[in-house]
């Protein structure tokens, strides 16, 4: 088993709740992690397991062993209980370990029969300070972070993530609760590929489909619930310059846009016109997911002033801020680091990285030219110093 990042955060929730649950995309790696902590496992989307539960119930409970409970969004009778279970003995932790994608059934039953009680841990496929050879790395921004999408293994093609794709349009979210017919999710999520880091304007997209602002919002929400995309928030601060407030989307795992794109390799997306939307969709997702399954506490934004110019991320962790350019490119000018840090102090930022696919790292206390792997760790050290 490939060790997760996630896994020590996890560990370190049981220790302080009765109850938490992993949340994240199909095919993430909660079940992996999930069987790891503990041999007590259901699958609660299958009869015989939720029977199997049930008939083991009380000798579980009482033994105060983990139990680790799947999909438990499907059985929505076993929330009630667990209450029950939990508030008998409040002060006893680690107890109860779920696993589900985020579903609107999930997140009711959550806040409706477990607030106070659970704490939730979000999970993001393979992150790059995961992988453990260079291949891996190198195949990691064509693939994406899927186990069994190719960034692990000798496939060629992004078969698994057509099918992924499809099997989220005509299963998943339509029994989440998304209306679109699986037609219209599909040419949804090929005309969002389309518009991977660019302002989000639901209008305009909503007249390519002949749908209202407010359908596309909603749909929107679904596939940001399912952890497919991203919108980032713009900043908001008084500095005398006019902000654009409007948010940026961002698919969050690029092997699944590059296979809406019909990128079929790797020659293909270096060719293709908006790669360096690509390029930075995956830099902004590696670094907020590594974050992320570290538990460290941050907001997230981006910048973009009237006059146009832009800082692609910036990450703040209190009243510090991080300002992160993004440039694919082995050799950025000097110019172009001079400009970085400029719109950085225009914000006051404490710190200024421009990452770039360079391997001369240039750095100093507050600023650096560094690759994704550099940026991860200064920024992991930053969230907690």
């Amino acid at each position: 088993m490939m060790p997760r990042t996630v896994t020590r955060l996890v560990q370190s929730r049981l220790a302080e709740y009765p109850s938490v649950a992993i949340v994240g995309p199909r095919q993430c790696g909660k079940t992996t992690v999930g069987k790891a902590l503990s041999q007590n496992y259901f699958d609660l989307e299958q009869e015989s397991d939720r029977l199997r539960l049930d008939l083991a119930w009380n000798d579980l409970s009482s033994s105060e062993q983990l139990i680790v409970l799947d999909e438990a969004q499907s059985w929505p009778e076993l929330f009630p209980r667990l209450r029950g279970e939990i508030d008998q003995n409040r002060s006893l932790r680690g107890r109860y370990l779920l696993l589900g994608s985020i579903s609107p059934a999930l997140m009711h039953q959550v806040t409706q029969s477990l607030a106070g009680r659970l704490a939730l841990v979000e999970m993001s496929p393979l992150n790059q300070i995961e992988l453990t050879s260079d291949q891996q790395r190198d195949r990691h921004w064509f693939f994406g972070g899927y186990f069994d999408g190719g960034v692990c293994n000798d496939s060629d093609l992004l078969d698994w993530q057509s099918n992924y794709i499809r099997l989220l349009a005509y299963r998943d979210l339509p029994e989440w609760g998304l209306s679109a017919r699986p037609s219209t999710t599909l040419r949804l999520m090929k005309m969002l590929a389309y518009r991977n880091g660019q302002i989000w304007n639901a209008s305009e997209l909503g007249k390519s489909l002949s749908l209202s602002y407010h359908t596309v919002n909603s749909y929107v929400d679904y596939l940001e619930g399912a952890y497919l995309l991203r919108r980032l928030p713009a900043y908001h601060k008084n500095i005398g310059k006019r902000l654009v407030k409007s948010p940026k989307l961002y698919w969050r795992d690029s092997g699944l846009l590059h296979s809406l794109l019909g990128i079929d390799n790797t020659e293909h997306l270096f060719s293709y016109p908006s790669v360096g939307q690509s390029w930075e969709a995956h830099v902004i997702e590696q670094l907020l997911s590594s974050l992320t399954n570290l538990g460290r506490s941050f907001d997230a934004f981006h910048v973009r002033f009237a006059n146009g110019r832009e800082i692609d991320l910036l990450v703040q962790f209190n009243s510090r801020l991080w300002a992160i350019e993004i440039k694919l490119t082995t050799n950025p000018t000097v110019d172009e680091f001079r400009l970085a840090v400029e719109n950085s102090e225009m914000l006051g930022a404490t710190n200024t990285l421009l990452i770039c696919r360079t391997t001369n790292i240039v750095a100093n206390k507050t600023s650096a030219v560094c690759d994704l792997a550099t940026a991860t760790r200064f920024l992991l050290e930053g969230s907690v110093s």
